[in-house]
């Protein structure tokens, strides 16, 4: 019985020829593919840039004393003109009012001498009195505005010095932080609080030098969010003339309005936009790599078959999910994004058809910033 199976099995396997019958071939495997086509990309340069208040001031007081009253609390907005903190002027208030008695005492001095110089001008009319004494009377009416010139200016000064004693915010802002208590004695020197207006902010950036030579005043600026999202873009409006000598570092800043409540002296992650170009964009998920040389398959029509053929490439910056195709592959070539690991230069393939609008049809549009690739704080991407 053993005999006549294997018989049998070596029937089965021996054609008419006489010779072992071939493989059947697999099946071809459905890949995804994109079809390649220009579209914008970026070179850019991500840095750490500090926000500047155009409006930002410590606030000292212009008297000595003791602190009296503090009017804001912390974080308190306030308007321009708005008292922050009253240091005493009881000593202040006293002088004005004295100035303002000796001021008075020389207002009747001076009605006074108008009086005498008016009865002394009539009497020399009538000759009853001497030109001497109608000179002396009017000397006296001049000496007594004299005086009272004087004594209006000491009381002017004085309310003026009286003024110093509530500090009052110099522009519209939010108070910082309140650094005096009640009762404490501040000098001309001692800092009360500080007065910051956010709602313009600069952001500062030191660029490489070799990267600001290409830098203009309508540059883009980006300010990111920790997730790389962008919060504000605007336009450079001063790059420095001259490199720091110790860092070769070129300061740039860029003016917005702040809508998204960032605060003045924060840090913040700033994408500067170097040019712009159209160039081919290949999606990450299509490159293969093989001892460090980036290869892209590229489904073509071959002897009426569809194959993929193994093309080198030389790559730029990584964007968003897609590298910059420097050289290798054209516009309209159509590339396989699936299953990659499993096929060989010339194995056959069938194109998977996609839904519309699924990321497998279309060509990536993202340029090269936003990508976790696209430049470093030493330079930008290429």
């Amino acid at each position: 019985m053993m005999t006549v199976w294997s018989a049998a099995m070596v029937a089965g396997t021996v054609g008419c020829s006489g010779k072992p019958a071939a493989p059947a071939a697999p099946p071809p495997r459905e890949v995804q593919v994109v079809t390649l086509a220009p579209s914008e990309v970026r070179d850019t340069g991500e840095y750490l840039g500090s926000l500047l208040s155009r409006q930002s001031v410590n606030v000292l007081p212009q008297v000595a004393g003791y602190v009296r009253r503090i009017h804001v609390r912390p974080g308190q907005k306030v308007e321009e003109g708005t008292p922050l903190i009253e240091v005493d002027a009881r000593e202040e208030t006293a002088a004005l009012d004295s100035a303002q008695a000796q001021h008075n005492s020389t207002e009747v001095n001076l009605e006074l001498a108008r009086r005498t110089f008016a009865r002394t001008e009539a009497l020399y009319k009538e000759g009853l009195a001497s030109a001497q004494e109608l000179e002396r009377a009017q000397a006296q009416v001049e000496a007594a505005e004299a005086a009272s010139r004087s004594t209006a200016a000491q009381v002017t000064q004085r309310q003026v010095q009286l003024q110093f004693h509530v500090v009052r915010a110099p522009f519209s802002g939010t108070v910082g932080d309140v650094l005096v208590r009640m009762g404490d004695f501040v000098g001309a020197t001692t800092p009360l609080t500080s007065v910051a207006q956010a709602d313009v902010l600069e952001v500062s950036v030191a660029v490489p030098s070799e990267r600001a030579r290409s830098l203009k005043p309508d540059t883009q600026l980006e300010v990111l969010d920790s997730q790389g999202k962008v919060l504000l873009t605007s336009t450079l409006f001063f790059v420095a003339p001259q490199a720091d000598p110790r860092t070769q570092l070129v300061e740039v800043k860029a003016a917005f309005r702040n809508t998204v409540g960032l605060r003045p002296s924060e840090l913040v992650r700033a994408r500067l936009v170097y040019s712009t170009r159209n160039a081919l964009q290949l999606p990450a998920l299509a490159v293969v790599r093989q001892s460090g040389q980036p290869f892209a398959l590229v489904v073509q029509e071959k002897d009426g078959k569809t194959v993929v053929s193994r093309r080198p490439v030389k790559l730029g910056a990584l964007g968003d999910m897609a590298y910059v195709v420097e050289s290798g592959l054209k516009e309209g070539d159509v590339v396989a994004v699936s299953s990659l690991q499993a096929l060989r230069d010339g194995a056959a393939v069938k194109v998977k058809p996609s839904a519309p609008g699924s990321r497998a049809e279309v060509v990536p549009t993202q340029g090269v910033a936003g990508g976790p690739g696209a430049a470093s704080a030493t330079g930008g991407s290429r």
